[in-house]
């Protein structure tokens, strides 16, 4: 398996493979992960299937980067599916607290997934390393696109910011209430949909993901 910039033993990069219109199974039970999937790729002829729509199950993320844990994801639901599938893995990262919570990000929430449990937990610990440490941090999104037949072709995004406190905006999920964006005035949580979209670390994935096999 390698990602669109990634050879074999120091061989040259494999051509990527093209995705064709159709149906295509995004590998999330995250109904706001799956709006925002569903949202970008809509100019392109692509039919998005969720992973619940399809009664898929949700694989333990047994992976130690976001990469690892897109691919497990995509593989799974390409494999049961038998069509292409699309899955995200994507977290905070906060740097003072070394890159925590990263690729436990949903961890954070709990087992109800509760998010406003998850940014307070963040928010405690930055507060028990005391009022002059840095609120720098950025969020990753691995995105992976896998095929029945094994192959997958993978791109990484990246947007920088701080965090703030209390959180601001109910729009977006997870922790976007909490994240500004470097030279923004809004949270994520606070922004207009449409500009998230063009700037986001999803957003930035995708922007490599369409221009490898959708242009």
């Amino acid at each position: 398996m390698t990602g669109p910039n990634e050879g074999i033993g120091g061989d040259a990069p494999q051509a990527i493979r093209k995705l064709q219109p159709g149906r295509l199974v995004i590998a999330s039970h995250n109904s706001g992960k799956v709006r925002e999937i569903a949202e970008l790729l809509g100019p392109y002829g692509i039919a998005p299937v969720s992973a619940a729509e399809l009664d898929l199950p949700e694989p333990e993320e047994t992976g130690t980067s976001f990469v690892a844990n897109a691919e497990l994801k995509a593989l799974q639901a390409a494999d049961l599916s038998g069509l292409p599938a699309l899955a995200d893995d994507s977290g905070l990262c906060v740097e003072a607290l070394g890159n925590e919570p990263g690729i436990f990000s949903a961890r954070w929430a709990g087992p109800a997934r509760d998010f406003n449990v998850a940014m307070s937990r963040v928010e405690r610990r930055l507060e028990q390393l005391g009022p002059e440490t840095p609120r720098d941090a950025h969020f990753i999104c691995a995105l992976a696109l896998a095929w029945p037949d094994g192959h997958v072709e993978w791109f990484e995004g990246r947007v920088d910011g701080t965090l703030v406190w209390p959180p601001r905006g109910t729009r977006g999920f997870g922790y976007d209430p909490v994240f500004l964006p470097n030279g923004e005035e809004r949270t994520f949580g606070e922004m207009d949909p449409a500009k998230k979209h063009g700037m986001s670390h999803r957003a930035d994935a995708f922007r490599q993901l369409v221009a490898a096999v959708l242009d």
